[in-house]
């Protein structure tokens, strides 16, 4: 299995953009190329896997173990023609300060080769200690090479080449020059989403020619073919068929899009049917047996949520009856009553009784780690890893409704708490993985299927005990 890792010495060095490039330039080639990302992410991914043309699945330390890793990328690789590992942040950064959750450990795990992208603005021969002091820090890391990005001219470039061949042993693969119309945009979560980007196509494949005018591809893809076989395990049997039969409603536009693509895969593989609705355009919701509306950006497109006043209902309705719902982060926002955003207060669906404020700072942001408790509706006791990235809180929530988590780590609703439940809603600012520590996907498939069954009461979301928030 032919493997890359795209890494980089520090955070915002133009690394999702370059790996952006490469990805378009080798698939323009007619390899398939599978991608991946470290770390819970689901904005990169998005743009990752638009520029492969494949879903791109997230490797994760915090919810997965290394069993774990090395399976899911021995699944979804087995059938391309190289895969592609694109890192977080800098080489060796991580929560773990022995390295251990870092992309430099991702690597060795893989036993995949490093391409090193260096932004070298405001660098000349200051760029070799940086490279021999990132090549002798871990032994145990392989690398492709280097890819200066960001040179400001052919002088500057010519300086650079030469300090990298007189005092390092890596190969120059390429060189990226400043190039401000092909950058992505940031904003509050990260890149602006592919949909939010005008002409993102058209920035793609500028990146895909920029990239093949700009980087040495053949010795690149020669190191990469050379990785050692890898010894992925074996996957368990098939899954038990919890969700035979069932039909779930999944919220997928560019409000909400932070869905991990093997979780809806496991859906499949549990035997659930599964069935897209916009929140924006949908006037009416699918004939499912239950909902989940995952994380996005409710609040820039409030307007149009607010517009959607049919589906709202619709999804009130669907609620107050009883249907089973899950809603993370963005989903959970939309499911309240209001929320506030640049000064204007915007309608949402109302099945929660309170409002959402929109804040200039993260109010809650990384790794959590959460303890379900006595009203969880799937599982019972034992925590969890999850994370969570969110600059919302939620205002004016009545006390009297109870909680399926507690915060052991994180910031949740309140501080202490996750997860409320009113009748079949579960709503959490957590963003689940389905792994070994935390098998959501069967328990939520497990839930319905009692609740459609009738081997579980289907309780209304405006019961006696919340009758008084309606």
């Amino acid at each position: 299995m032919a493997r890359l890792l795209i890494s980089a010495t520090r955070k915002s060095s133009g690394k999702t953009t370059f790996t952006l490039g490469l990805l378009v330039a080798l698939s323009r080639r007619g390899l398939a190329v599978q991608p991946f990302k470290k770390g819970p992410d689901y904005i990169d991914p998005l743009w990752l896997g638009a520029a492969a043309g494949r879903d791109c699945l997230n490797l994760d330390f915090n919810t997965m173990e290394a069993d774990e890793i090395l399976g899911l990328f021995g699944r979804y690789g087995a059938g391309a023609s190289l895969s592609l590992v694109e890192g977080t942040k800098g080489l060796y950064d991580g929560i773990d300060p022995e390295g251990s959750d870092s992309n430099a450990a991702l690597a060795r795990l893989l036993s995949a080769p490093v391409l090193l992208v260096i932004d070298v603005e405001g660098m000349t021969r200051g760029v070799a200690p940086l490279i021999n002091g990132y090549r002798s820090f871990d032994a145990g890391v392989e690398f492709a090479g280097v890819v200066l990005n960001n040179y400001s001219g052919s002088r500057h470039l010519g300086k650079l080449r030469a300090a990298v061949e007189t005092y390092t042993d890596l190969q120059v693969t390429g060189a990226m020059p400043r190039c401000e119309d092909v950058r992505i945009t940031e904003r509050h979560l990260g890149l602006t989403t592919r949909s939010e980007t005008g002409g993102s196509n058209e920035r793609l494949d500028r990146l895909g020619r920029l990239v093949a005018d700009c980087i040495d591809l053949d010795p690149l893809l020669d190191r990469a073919r050379e990785a050692p076989a890898l010894d992925i395990p074996e996957q368990s049997g098939e899954p038990a068929p919890a969700g035979t039969g069932l039909r779930i409603g999944i919220a997928r536009d560019s409000a909400f899009c932070f869905y991990y693509p093997d979780d809806l895969d496991e859906m499949r593989r549990q035997g659930a049917e599964l069935f897209f609705f916009d929140t924006l355009s949908d006037s009416r919701l699918p004939e499912v047996d239950a909902l989940m509306i995952g994380g996005g950006f409710p609040e820039t497109h409030a307007f149009a949520l607010e517009r959607n006043g049919e589906l709202r209902a619709a999804i009130r309705r669907f609620i107050a009856g009883g249907g089973p719902v899950y809603a993370e982060c963005g989903g959970l926002m939309y499911l309240t009553r209001a929320i506030t955003w640049q000064g204007r207060r915007h309608a949402m669906v109302g099945a929660i009784p309170a409002e959402v404020a929109m804040e200039e700072r993260p109010v809650g942001r990384g790794y959590v780690v959460l303890e379900r408790t006595g009203r969880h509706p799937w599982m019972t006791g034992g925590s969890f890893r999850a994370h969570e990235f969110h600059y919302s809180r939620i205002v004016g929530l009545a006390d009297a409704i109870p909680f399926g988590l507690r915060v052991r780590r994180g910031h949740g609703i309140d501080g202490t708490h996750d997860g409320l439940v009113m009748g079949n809603l579960f709503a959490t600012y957590a963003h689940q993985r389905h792994t070994r520590q935390n098998p959501w996907v069967t328990s939520f498939l497990g839930n319905v299927a009692r609740l459609v069954d009738g081997s579980e009461t289907v309780e209304p979301a405006g019961g006696r005990q919340h009758d008084q928030y309606q």
